[in-house]
């Protein structure tokens, strides 16, 4: 057999000298051997495929982003909410659960890198998160394509702002008198007002109409028909609820990583905002959750979540600390993004707390 140097095959691999030795020493050349400091590589060998390429090919292929921007979303807070995650998720770990699933950007992080997750289960009381949710799953075709229409009718447009209340008011119609047929509407609504709205926010009146007034953007991103096809693949996985976080005791056992990122407690009196769904999320339901989080913990599954850090505004205010007494707390730092008052956003400290 003939054979070749480090050197040579370098030049014949187009790749460094340096990686071809990593490569013998990582023996991922057949047939090398080595006489002093000296790799000898046959010279009918092939190139092995280099894994930091494929790493790379697969991160840059599944990268995913939320389809709406939502108040509290968790894209800024990825790289540190990561370092949360259970050792062996994807391994012996094989569930997950997002129970206050909002934005899904923990969500879609864990579907695009964690292949080992094999059952999914979200939920919100958000109806029309939810069913935006279930169209991109189950319709995602003539959704982008109703979308497409939107997008291309409001751009179109030389009465933009009439549009858009327009289309707010139908949204608002069929939020209170749509019925099933009417569901892909609806999503199609739902995105194109986040798309085009004052900071994206999501906020409804008393009768639980969406009153959120149009934004000023030049070209607002309506429909991100590539993202929207690689969410579709990934939630074909998923069982998507319209309930209350309880509702999810059933699926979450021993194996489930589950992630849970509430309403926020809010920091002083006037920054209350109730206003995701129609319903608020007081101390007492805070002090609920706690104990469903510690009947999970019993249960033997791996437990996160999110809160505001009321030292942020109280450095004696305790109710979080003691609240989970148990539980690893940790302060990270977060900018806070949608706020009504240009003056308030700024860095804050936020909480991440486990039970492990």
């Amino acid at each position: 057999m003939e054979y070749m140097s480090a050197r040579d095959a370098a030049g014949l691999w187009g790749i460094s000298q340096r990686r071809v030795s990593i490569l013998c020493a990582e023996n991922r050349i057949e047939g090398v051997s080595r006489v002093g400091n000296m790799w000898l590589i046959p010279t009918v060998a092939q190139k092995p495929i280099d894994g930091r390429s494929l790493r790379y090919i697969k991160e840059k292929s599944m990268v995913v982003k939320p389809f709406i921007k939502w108040a509290g979303g968790k894209g800024q807070l990825l790289s540190e909410i990561r370092k949360t995650y259970p050792p062996n998720l994807g391994d012996s770990i094989t569930k997950y659960a997002e129970p206050f699933v909002g934005g899904g950007a923990v969500l879609f992080d864990v579907l695009s890198n964690y292949p080992g997750i094999t059952q999914v289960y979200i939920s919100d009381i958000n109806a029309e998160l939810i069913n935006t949710y279930t169209m991109i799953r189950d319709n995602c075709v003539d959704l982008i394509q109703r979308l497409q229409t939107l997008k291309a009718e409001y751009m179109e447009s030389a009465e933009q702002k009439e549009y858009y209340y327009q289309k707010r008011n139908e949204f608002n119609h069929l939020k209170v008198n749509g019925d099933i047929a009417e569901n892909l509407e609806k999503a199609a609504l739902f995105i194109f007002l986040n798309k085009t709205c004052f900071n994206g926010l999501y906020r409804v009146n008393r009768k639980g109409g969406f009153n959120v007034p149009m934004g000023s953007y030049k070209n607002p991103t309506i429909c991100d028909e590539d993202n929207l096809k690689k969410i579709s693949q990934l939630l074909k996985k998923v069982t998507i609820v319209c309930g209350d976080y309880k509702e999810s005791a059933d699926f979450i056992d021993e194996n489930t990583f589950v992630y849970f990122d509430p309403p926020y407690r809010p920091l002083t009196e006037t920054a209350s905002f109730t206003s995701y769904t129609e319903d608020g999320f007081s101390d007492d339901k805070q002090a609920e959750l706690a104990r469903y989080v510690k009947a999970l913990t019993d249960k033997g599954a791996k437990v996160v979540l999110s809160n505001s850090d009321p030292k942020n505004t109280n450095e004696h205010d305790d109710f979080f600390d003691e609240l989970y007494a148990s539980f690893n707390i940790n302060r990270i730092s977060a900018t806070r993004m949608i706020n009504s008052n240009a003056a308030s956003r700024g860095k804050i400290s936020e909480l991440l707390i486990a039970n492990y």
